[in-house]
């Protein structure tokens, strides 16, 4: 099946609403206002984010809830996010019409625990850089939950990379710009580190590949603040849940903290053992940390009910 221009907001949330939300057979993906097969859709080799990387995405994750159902966490920010950087690319993204199909996803694969990958892209029409002329695209994929970092206490090392700056591109998910994040990654497993932890020129820490930081020094909580790092969802979670200070960090710093850990929606809350050969030692906050924000994402504390969409 060939791709096709991008069905209109509107009759695409219809055709989500009106599918059923029965487990398919085979895992299903949401494809331009249609449930279709996982291994169905084919983009032609000419495709322009094939090329350039002229798409975005998000990571958003869905868990089982005590209740015997699911939810979605920070849904709503999550998809106001990428609309930003689908306007930059000049792509339509309609924020309900993506929920309802990010909903009706997870009905159609019967998830509960997942991590779903909406992703809106430009695709044939030219293989210049003028974005204008291309058809556009959203699908929205659905599987299993695999953590980042495995929710062990992660090895550390600064990557030889410097963070994509953001005078230079935004820091949004953007897909071309996470080829920036692949390489830190390559690098740092190379060395024998579990993540990479980007650095700017005056010694400030970013951000790692995919997760922001935080470090704990005498009881008191800093959420690593730089103008080049995501401004993720989970970061501003954990600042309204511990009341944390936002402010700059240089790396040496960061090693004389007592803990660090990192975060993000799939890292959800990621304890630091060591940077750059720098051991820490107990994370007791960041236990508590991840205990609590275990507890809201799955609906055991209604405080946050609001944070959660029911699918």
């Amino acid at each position: 099946m060939q791709l096709n221009d991008a069905t209109p907001a509107a009759e695409a949330a219809e055709t989500a609403r009106d599918s059923a939300s029965v487990p398919a057979a085979s895992p299903q993906v949401w494809f331009d206002g249609r449930m279709v097969a996982i291994d169905s859709p084919q983009a032609p080799l000419t495709t322009h984010a094939m090329h350039y990387g002229s798409g975005v995405f998000e990571g958003i994750r869905a868990y089982a809830t005590a209740d015997g159902g699911a939810a979605v966490f920070r849904l709503p920010e999550h998809l106001e996010r990428m609309r930003k950087g689908c306007e930059l690319l000049g792509i339509d993204f309609d924020v309900d019409a993506a929920g309802e199909a990010v909903l009706q996803t997870l009905r159609a694969n019967g998830h509960r625990d997942a991590y779903i990958r909406p992703l809106a892209w430009l695709g044939s029409g030219t293989i210049g850089l003028d974005v204008a002329p291309l058809s556009q695209h959203l699908m929205v994929a659905t599987m299993a939950t695999a953590v980042h970092l495995a929710g062990k206490a992660a090895r550390l090392g600064v990557s030889g990379w410097r963070r994509n700056p953001a005078s230079s591109l935004p820091p949004l998910k953007l897909c071309g710009g996470y080829v920036n994040s692949v390489l830190a990654k390559r690098e740092a497993k190379q060395r024998g580190f579990d993540e990479a932890l980007f650095v700017d020129g005056d010694g400030y820490a970013v951000e790692c590949t995919g997760a922001n930081v935080f470090m704990v020094k005498g009881g008191e909580i800093t959420a690593v603040s730089h103008a080049d790092a995501l401004d993720g969802i989970t970061r501003a979670t954990l600042v309204e849940l511990s009341g944390a200070q936002s402010r700059p960090v240089a790396l040496e710093e960061l090693k004389q903290a007592d803990e660090v850990f990192v975060c993000g929606t799939a890292a959800e809350v990621a304890p630091i053992a060591s940077l750059d050969g720098h051991e820490y030692g107990d994370n007791p906050v960041t236990r508590d940390f991840q205990q609590r924000y275990a507890r809201i994402v799955r609906g055991q504390d209604p405080a946050f009910a609001h944070w959660l969409t029911r699918v």
